[in-house]
């Protein structure tokens, strides 16, 4: 089913969603995270189509987030560029989210650690410009300059 895109709206989060808001994009982009380049890899690790795979891997590519690189064998692999790791909140957040509203009975799926100090990271939350923690309602939106008036 092809999804109408949104390039009519003056939206960052349509915007974001026309790139990675569709949910193989997602398990691909966690793969990835977790170390997974090689195409058969993804393949074997999702159970995804060859063509769903080709198409998303591609449209990643082609968005800067990721990288197709040459491997010796003739194959290639696909590793995050900067642009693809900036997603690492947005992923982590989606997943303290699910971890609290569709819990497993045996607790956490997957603990997330700072490598530095072996300790779980906070669960991802909104802060202020001064490091408080912010609620839904202490945050509002206000127009930007890169809003017009349509």
């Amino acid at each position: 089913m092809k999804l109408k895109p949104f390039d009519n709206m003056n939206c960052a989060l349509a915007k974001t969603l026309d790139i990675i808001g569709e949910r193989w994009t997602l398990l691909i982009l966690r793969d990835a995270f977790f170390g997974t380049r090689r195409f058969d890899e993804f393949r074997h690790n999702l159970g995804i189509a060859r063509n769903i795979l080709t198409v998303r891997l591609k449209r990643l590519v082609s968005e800067g987030i990721m990288e197709r690189r040459p491997l010796d064998s003739g194959r290639y692999e696909y590793v995050l560029t900067n642009k693809g790791l900036d997603l690492q909140p947005v992923l982590l957040s989606m997943t303290h989210w699910g971890d609290h509203y569709k819990p497993s009975p045996k607790g956490r799926r997957m603990i997330f650690i700072e490598r530095a100090s072996g300790q779980p990271i906070a669960d991802m939350s909104v802060r202020s410009a001064d490091g408080r923690a912010l609620a839904p309602r202490d945050i509002k939106g206000v127009p930007g300059p890169g809003l017009d008036d349509t």
